[in-house]
């Protein structure tokens, strides 16, 4: 019953907002802290956010390879993510492309917005009522911004953070930007929601290729430290779907490398386990294999079943009695 009151009255008090100003929409809410980011030495641009409401992510974080990313918060018109891309990749710096549209939003001083394009250039706009603290900093290559937050350290730890962890990937200095905002104190509401999304630099045309990184954490206790948990995990991945790779290319001795970089970093998994093994077996190896997969088969017996399906599917290439021996 209270949380109903208190949704309640936080409705009742922006009612003055949307009754003055109809460009601004009650179901879009997302005060929140954010960076857009570009990687000088790939090219590859991010955007990544945090806020205490309800799966940030798909409201405030927009992006395309080749083209640029876009993140609009506050009270968001969703309309700068898809229309600020579209003109960026018209050909529109992000100073030009965010100019046009916050020129033709009535609702612009209630906005928050940052935009970056392919060349690294960057535009941001703080509007006049944006709930304090709140403000952003630009430079090249990168812009952070804030609004409602604890107190004014927000933004300038975010560009301190950006600046100085230049020696890592795009994605995981990202993820240190988002730190360095709540160690200062953060969203003055707490936290809830957080996402991170990476682009490349080139323009591709399967839409499924456009996004590197794409990590959610819709509603969490710790949403920064469950999206660095979720990055680390999609990190593994990645050497995961590179053994893939190499099995189907017949490169045995390439995806040992990749399944066990995998394993390294998360060694109770158990497929990293098992496609480590298969890639054992494939090279011959059915000794080295055969206590990796007994482990395995102990903690979950489907694995066995499992193994027993791969010949068919030409993912191991073993005799009948090497088979039966892997699965005894």
């Amino acid at each position: 019953m209270k949380t109903i009151l208190l949704s309640a009255m936080a409705i009742l008090l922006c009612l003055p907002v949307f009754s003055q100003n109809p460009g601004v929409e009650k179901e879009a809410f997302a005060h929140t802290y954010s960076i857009v980011a570009r990687d000088t030495a790939t090219g590859e641009m991010a955007v990544g956010v945090q806020s205490h409401w309800f799966s940030v992510g798909p409201l405030v974080a927009w992006g395309k390879s080749g083209v640029g990313v876009v993140a609009t918060q506050s009270f968001v018109n969703p309309e700068y993510g898809p229309r600020g891309l579209k003109l960026m990749e018209e050909g529109k710096t992000a100073v030009e492309a965010l100019e046009e549209i916050a020129n033709s939003d009535s609702g612009r001083e209630y906005r928050q917005v940052a935009f970056l394009d392919s060349h690294g250039n960057t535009a941001a706009f703080t509007g006049q009522n944006c709930v304090e603290a709140a403000s952003h900093i630009t430079d090249e290559n990168f812009s952070v911004q804030a609004n409602m937050m604890l107190n004014e350290e927000t933004v300038p730890a975010m560009a301190e953070s950006f600046s100085r962890n230049s020696h890592l990937p795009l994605a995981e200095r990202v993820l240190e930007a988002l730190k360095a905002a709540q160690e200062t104190g953060g969203d003055i509401r707490g936290k809830q929601s957080a996402a991170l999304i990476v682009v490349g630099a080139n323009r591709v045309e399967e839409s499924w290729k456009d996004k590197k990184i794409d990590l959610r954490v819709d509603d969490h206790a710790e949403p920064i430290k469950e999206l660095g948990r979720l990055l680390r995990t999609a990190r593994a991945y990645e050497y995961m779907n590179r053994g893939d790779l190499a099995m189907e290319d017949g490169d045995v001795d390439k995806a040992l490398e990749e399944y066990g970089a995998a394993e390294k970093m998360f060694p109770d998994n158990l497929e990293m386990q098992f496609w480590k093994a298969v890639a054992l077996a494939n090279a011959g190896e059915i000794k080295e294999a055969k206590p990796v997969f007994d482990k395995i088969f102990k903690k979950d017996k489907n694995w066995r079943e499992m193994l027993k399906r791969l010949p068919k599917a030409g993912l191991l290439d073993v005799s009948d009695e090497e088979l039966k021996q892997l699965t005894d």
